[in-house]
């Protein structure tokens, strides 16, 4: 299957290569309003992935369009170290773990 240029990627850190891939776009639900985009991490050979959630970009709460998507290495490689030091543990089993992104990107 062939991925859309700047909705997958693979960044190393320490030695380690890292897949990151967008889950979903920043969307507006009925119930809970405007929620950004999900992306998904995870590393080479290693049971456990995580999952960044991003808030919504504030130009959506106030009514602009969309615009274009904003992930990239550089944000998925500040992503897997926020993991990292948050406690994100990719060589244990279990469900992905889920992490929640500030508006900085940390």
């Amino acid at each position: 299957m062939v991925q859309s240029p700047g909705r997958s990627g693979t960044v190393e850190i320490d030695g380690l290569k890292y897949d990151w891939q967008l889950l979903s776009e920043p969307q507006l639900s009925s119930s809970d309003g405007w929620k950004g985009m999900t992306v998904s991490l995870r590393c080479r050979d290693m049971p456990r992935g995580a999952v960044l959630e991003f808030p919504a970009p504030k130009r959506l709460m106030k009514g602009l369009p969309k615009g274009r998507l904003h992930i990239n290495d550089a944000i998925a490689s500040r992503g897997v170290r926020a993991a990292l030091s948050a406690g994100w543990d990719p060589a244990s089993r279990g469900k992905p773990t889920v992490f929640m992104v500030d508006a900085n990107g940390d």
